[in-house]
């Protein structure tokens, strides 16, 4: 652990992996790569009821709508820079993709697949969820080789070097930041590994959906604590940062469907999608 913590203290990474002609492969995309890998082999152990196909495709179409989802997003909380810079909305492999759009896009593809094939909504969020937590644990890192997503300034043992020109305005006679995206993929590795452990006594005891809503519960709560650390810009209601304000609804969302779900899914969604 020593041995990793002197080398993020004192490693500047490159964004690119390497170069393949003129092409270059990120390290930011390669992280998506291994997530989306990953979270296809933990999908397809976890499920003992629907077909591989259908499988295939409600994955297709969650990593279709996460992305976008996270994109926009992303870009509705920095409207300003990319109305001055309308070309840099492509640029994906610079970093800039927000979760809470993924999340949110996400389960709304899966109410997609689920009104097309008749599929239980809360099986599929039960197999989903490690999977795409899992993702965000490793997408994370890419984070770190694009130098963003850090911390407020730090002495601690552990803070990162950032390079001049990827500081923050306001904060460039510091060198050594809080590396939020490693507390967040730490984060993110402890609920997959209580996912797991819940996995195969939850849904028998108390029926199927609890592990989506627990990670639902357990991720925000995770993004609310760590954006007091953060200090890029974003957009601030009642002082208090958007991304947090999310956060305690996706909590207050969660706790509701844990505890009362059944009754409010039987009175309003039921004729929609497949519920038990």
């Amino acid at each position: 652990m020593t041995s990793i913590i002197n080398f993020l203290h004192s490693n500047h990474p490159e964004a690119i992996f390497f170069h393949l002609g003129i092409l270059k492969v990120y390290w930011y995309g390669l992280g998506y790569v291994i997530g989306i890998l990953g979270g296809i082999f933990i999908i397809f152990r976890l499920n003992k009821k629907y077909s591989k196909e259908i499988l295939w495709d409600c994955f297709f179409w969650l990593i279709i709508f996460g992305l976008l989802g996270a994109r926009l997003y992303y870009i509705g909380l920095n409207l300003e820079y990319y109305f001055q810079n309308p070309l840099d909305i492509f640029k994906i492999w610079q970093g800039g993709m927000a979760i809470h759009g993924a999340i949110i896009a996400g389960v709304l593809a899966l109410f997609f697949c689920c009104k097309k094939y008749k599929l239980n909504f809360w099986f599929l969020g039960d197999i989903f969820a490690p999977a795409v937590v899992f993702g965000q644990m490793i997408g994370r890192w890419g984070n770190y080789f694009n130098q963003e997503l850090y911390g407020l300034p730090t002495n601690l043992s552990w803070g990162i070097p950032i390079n001049f020109e990827n500081r923050i305005i306001g904060y460039e006679n510091f060198v050594f930041f809080h590396p939020v995206f490693l507390y967040e993929s730490l984060g993110c590795l402890l609920i997959l590994i209580t996912l797991f452990f819940l996995y195969k006594k939850i849904p028998q005891m108390y029926g199927t959906g609890n592990i989506f809503l627990i990670y639902l519960i357990l991720y925000s709560a995770l993004r609310f604590v760590l954006e007091f650390l953060k200090i890029d810009s974003t957009i601030m209601i009642f002082g208090i940062r958007l991304p947090q304000i999310v956060s305690i609804i996706l909590i207050l969302m969660g706790f509701y469907f844990l505890f009362w779900r059944k009754n409010w899914c039987k009175k309003y969604i039921s004729h929609f999608v497949y519920f038990k």
